[in-house]
């Protein structure tokens, strides 16, 4: 079809319609009958950050029951942490709180990033160092969590060969267009990364879920193909999934992305350089501050207001409605705006950074004993 979403986990996707996006592929909206069921819904539900799923209902009915699921990650290690990174790393850690029975598997997608971006081993071992520390600083328990380098994890690669039995070149290039052979063999792996904790040496099988961006639907479509082809002889679940919005970066024009450097926020980015770029983000103002006091700014626009404060920055949901509120009324205005965001966000860049710089021996651990 013309008009036809496509998806690409290794570019720069586009969406303006997610009900559409749902639409073309099947993704479930994710309802308030359903967040009702969970223990507790983050911010990022509460926001409708996070907006769809597939099969969430199993790990409704295993968190019901008081039995065993698993939550599902991993990073590509091309560079440091970033505010996208971040809203992935939030949804992994949210779904380990909400049982005692959940187990994480963090997988360090060393393959992919040497597949699409030529990193060789050696340095995705650092930048991965790194970006664990990060996710320890936001609150990653590391006594839940399995963490190790696709490169390494044997069974994943022998996943990752056994599925290629299983899927043709025309197949993976319907799902995923045109690529590179390297990266259709980053996608089997990526298969065997996400099916992993349901192997019977990590007591599988039994419910995963992974939380992804919208853009990375082809991998979870083709896992959950995989698994239904090897139910009977591998005894998969096809792995349920959660989708946030992919958002902008700082200018407003696309995803953030580490591969737009001056429109991304780093999580161990100096004060003085994050300002720089809080100060100059796109916002909903008007041309002119009379105007914007006369017909009101347009928060639903603003880069400080969706990226920066909802999905980031701004934990009070009554707090983040009287903002709405005061921008859209005209009660304040952009620079006024910018200099209320930038107190929190300095704030919590300092104290993230601070818990992060402590991090270092328990980020080496997870990355060198392969115990859970």
């Amino acid at each position: 079809m013309a008009d036809a979403l496509v998806l690409d986990p290794w570019g720069t996707s586009s969406i303006k319609d997610y009900t559409k996006l749902m639409q073309q592929f099947g993704i479930e909206p994710l309802s308030e009958e359903l967040v009702k069921e969970l223990p507790y819904a983050h911010r990022l539900i509460r926001r409708k950050i996070i907006f769809g799923h597939r099969d969430l209902g199993i790990i409704v009915k295993a968190l019901q029951e008081g039995s065993e699921y698993a939550v599902m990650t991993g990073i590509k290690p091309s560079g440091d942490f970033h505010l996208g990174t971040k809203l992935t790393s939030e949804e992994f850690i949210y779904f380990l709180s909400l049982s005692p029975k959940a187990r994480g598997f963090f997988a360090v997608a060393d393959l992919e990033a040497y597949a699409d971006n030529r990193i060789p081993l050696e340095e995705s071992y650092q930048i991965a160092l790194n970006n664990l520390m990060d996710m320890l600083a936001l609150g990653l328990d590391p006594k839940r969590v399995y963490v190790y380098r696709q490169s390494e994890e044997m069974s994943v690669l022998r996943l990752a060969f056994i599925f290629s039995r299983s899927v043709t070149y025309n197949t993976l290039e319907a799902i995923y267009g045109q690529k590179p052979f390297s990266l259709y063999f980053s996608a089997l792996v990526q298969a065997g990364d996400i099916l992993n904790p349901q192997l019977p040496h990590n007591d599988g099988p039994k419910p995963t879920v992974v939380p992804v961006g919208a853009d990375q639907d082809p991998h979870i479509r083709l896992t959950r193909d995989l698994a239904s082809k090897h139910r009977d002889d591998l005894g998969f679940i096809p792995p349920a999934a959660t989708y946030h919005k992919l958002l902008r970066d700082l200018t407003g024009q696309e995803k953030m992305s580490k591969r737009n450097p001056m429109g991304i926020l780093y999580l161990n980015e100096g004060l003085k350089s994050a300002k720089l770029k809080v100060m100059n983000a796109y916002t909903g103002g008007r041309a002119t501050a009379e105007e914007q006091r006369k017909m009101g700014g347009e928060p639903e626009k603003c880069v400080i207001f969706v990226e920066l404060l909802s999905a980031h920055f701004l934990e009070d949901d009554k707090k983040l409605e009287e903002l709405y509120w005061d921008c859209k009324t005209g009660r304040i205005l952009c620079g006024e705006c910018k200099a209320r965001a930038w107190e929190l966000i300095s704030g919590w860049l300092r104290d993230h950074q601070a818990r992060r710089s402590k991090m270092r021996d328990a980020a080496e651990r997870l990355l060198t004993e392969k115990t859970f």
